[in-house]
């Protein structure tokens, strides 16, 4: 797969509403369902269900976020290259609670409560808060 595919993709999904739990394309999706509806476009079907998940974090999770990514795509150097996926910890000590896919050196596109989705500068703020850096099955 390559990553221009990938960055096309997720550039399709601008606009989209913020809706927590969601995933489809100009309907509504949060972080995950962004990420979600990329790789079900991209890759075929999802390896598994997505469990309940809460929409604010309580600092109780632990790691399923990451440990998640982890199992179903590969580790990707970071701060990662256009078409990998970021994950962010918002909140030192606390569980990765967010994720987007990067589609510039210093841009990446993410899905925020209260907004739909949009693309955002990899700032400094950011740069400091990802916990981890994906690459989807087979990228090239």
């Amino acid at each position: 797969m390559k990553r221009e595919t990938i960055i096309a993709e997720a550039l399709s999904w601008i606009g989209t509403p913020y809706h927590h739990r969601a995933s489809l394309k100009a309907v509504g999706c949060d972080c995950l369902g962004l990420v979600r509806g990329v790789y079900r476009d991209l890759c075929g079907e999802e390896p598994r269900e997505v469990p309940a998940y809460p929409q604010h974090n309580d600092g109780s999770e632990r790691e399923r976020l990451l440990r998640a990514f982890e199992r179903h795509l590969m580790r990707a150097p970071t701060p990662g290259a256009p078409g990998d996926i970021l994950v962010f910890r918002l909140r030192p000590h606390f569980p990765a609670r967010h994720c987007g896919v990067l589609v510039e050196p210093k841009r990446f596109i993410h899905a925020v409560s209260g907004r739909s989705v949009s693309p955002a500068a990899l700032s400094e703020w950011w740069r400091k808060r990802i916990a981890g850096c994906f690459a989807f099955p087979g990228v090239e």
